[in-house]
């Protein structure tokens, strides 16, 4: 190591509490220090020590697309994190650097290119106009996340995975604890799941379906991968059908408080994919920050130098604000071309059910602006709440009237 390393001064650390912002709203502290600095150091209430936390576009892929940025080596040690609960686990696909990470993910890429994801469009499309039926046929008021947007994105995950329909609300029901529960409930929870899914995929070893449940059972039967390398796939997938609820909890929210942007939609409905990607970059889809990697080795990023063992965050959502890639950051601009957002990630870490993703959303938009057209919030835009103390945001009911 060099004189330069070990005499260079650092940025302070500055303390982010993490809290639970309101509504879409970003983080205060976060955009404090996206003013501050392309790469400042932090401390979070998780972990021990600070991080550097990376937060301009190019910087950010950087980041997540340099093999010297690792996520496995996290596990060696305590990194700091956004809260006391979102510890690394061993042996999971968010925690493997290449080749492992990539063998495990080639198992499941069929079933999760825009093409394999195609192929549950139809059925997809009936299970939501069911849930539009009930929703109409119970009349208003509503609680649109609990009627439709909930559920709808899990069962497409269920229907993709080959989760039969008899399971499909026991599942549902595992993935939330898993994601919202206190750490003993919620670990109690995973393992329901994972043993759930050890017998689906060993029922499947022989199978030639394309769902994911298949192409795993039968990755398993080759030996590319163990059943445990499966589980923990599944699981991760099928949580992950959630996560989809809750951003789209998060875009309803925004379209419903600015009745301007869903009436446009209805007007110009060519409009709405492109929409839908504006809103994927406008939305803070999680709280805070997703997993740290560990620097390898000295190297600077931004004109910062990091040394080997530094711990590392990037946030996607303060690269999807980057004003040099996206002018006036702030607004919903359904004429945003091109919009090269992050919202699914970066690099081989990259979110595999961005085609996923897209499907859910597009449907909804499509039949809840076609089909309820006088859709509106019920109550004050202040006054729907919010869940706290989770790693996702996004709303816990949406109360609509019509």
């Amino acid at each position: 190591m060099t004189e330069e390393t070990l005499t260079e001064p650092l940025p302070p650390v500055r303390h982010w509490p993490v809290l639970d912002p309101a509504g879409v709203d970003v983080d205060p502290v976060l955009a404090g220090l996206m003013e501050e600095g392309p790469v400042t150091r932090v401390g979070l209430p998780g972990g021990e020590g600070w991080a550097w936390l990376v937060t301009r576009m190019d910087d950010v892929r950087r980041v997540a697309e340099d093999s010297r940025f690792s996520r496995a080596a996290v596990l060696e040690r305590q990194a700091v994190r956004p809260a006391p609960h979102l510890a690394p686990a061993h042996d999971t696909v968010g925690f493997l650097d290449p080749p492992d990470h990539t063998r495990l993910r080639r198992s499941i890429a069929p079933a999760l290119t825009a093409h394999g994801v195609e192929r549950v469009r139809e059925s997809s499309r009936r299970m939501l106009d069911e849930l539009v039926d009930g929703l109409l046929g119970d009349g208003p008021p509503a609680d649109l996340t609990r009627a439709v947007l909930g559920p709808f994105p899990s069962l497409v995950v269920c229907e993709l995975m080959g989760v039969p329909p008899a399971d499909r609300q026991g599942m549902r029901t595992w993935a939330r604890r898993v994601l919202t529960s206190p750490h003993d409930a919620g670990e109690q929870a995973r393992e329901e799941m994972g043993a759930y899914f050890a017998e689906l995929i060993d029922a499947r070893l022989e199978s030639t379906g394309e769902d994911i449940a298949s192409l795993l059972g039968t990755a398993v039967g080759c030996r590319e991968i163990t059943l445990r390398e499966a589980v923990d796939l599944a699981v991760l997938l099928q949580t992950g059908g959630e996560a989809v609820g809750d951003s789209s909890g998060q875009m309803f929210y925004v379209l419903l408080t600015r009745p301007e942007l869903a009436e446009r939609l209805r007007r110009e409905p060519e409009i709405r994919p492109r929409a839908v990607e504006e809103l994927l970059r406008y939305l803070p889809h999680r709280n805070a920050l997703g997993p740290p990697r560990v620097v390898l080795e000295d190297l600077r990023i931004n004109g910062v130098r990091m040394r080997a063992g530094d711990v590392v965050h990037v946030s996607y959502l303060a690269a999807n604000r980057d004003p040099d890639v996206f002018p006036d950051p702030g607004s919903v601009d359904f004429s945003r071309s091109p919009n090269p957002h992050v919202a699914f990630g970066s690099g081989p870490h990259r979110c595999p059910g961005g085609p996923l993703t897209r499907l859910v959303t597009e449907l909804l938009v499509d039949a809840l602006l076609d089909r309820v057209p006088g859709l509106k919030l019920a109550v004050p835009a202040d006054q729907v709440p919010f869940g706290k103390g989770t790693s996702l945001r996004g709303p816990e009911s949406l109360p609509v009237t019509w």
